[in-house]
């Protein structure tokens, strides 16, 4: 499943929505969809919040793929080349004074999925998330 979206605020319900008719048609444990939500916020986010140049509304496309047992979602937007993943890790284990604001919805993400990159593919940035989810593949096996 495929759609498409302005990176607006607004849309996260729209988004949202759409991952769990995803989740709902593949009969995917409801205890699982959680951890997806939470990523595709952040990372939406991430996107509307610090990927759009002054006067330019970049697009963000999400798409959804059980494959092998594993949920695929995918974000891509046609923003400014931006890898998430070169952020350094927040020190978890820091005073809450001493800790800068932001850098905890990529770290988040990357410690609930089972993988996540980053490509930048022609003129869009590219961040793959994949968790094992039990669902009807698994479940068969």
């Amino acid at each position: 499943m495929r759609t498409s979206v302005p990176s607006e605020a607004a849309q996260l319900p729209v988004l949202t929505h759409f991952l769990q008719e995803f989740w709902s048609a593949a009969s995917l444990p409801p205890a699982q969809l959680m951890s997806f939500e939470l990523a595709l916020e952040e990372i939406f986010m991430n996107v509307v919040m610090h990927g759009s140049p002054s006067g330019a509304l970049p697009r963000v496309e999400i798409s959804l793929v059980l494959a092998g047992g594993a949920v695929i979602l995918t974000v891509e937007d046609n923003g400014p080349e931006f890898d998430p993943l070169t952020l350094p890790p927040p020190d978890v284990n820091a005073n809450l004074v001493d800790r800068p604001i932001g850098g905890l919805g990529v770290f988040l993400v990357r410690e609930m999925m089972d993988a996540v990159s980053y490509h930048r593919v022609g003129s869009c940035n590219q961040l793959r998330m994949s968790k094992h989810v039990e669902g009807p593949e698994a479940r068969a096996g």
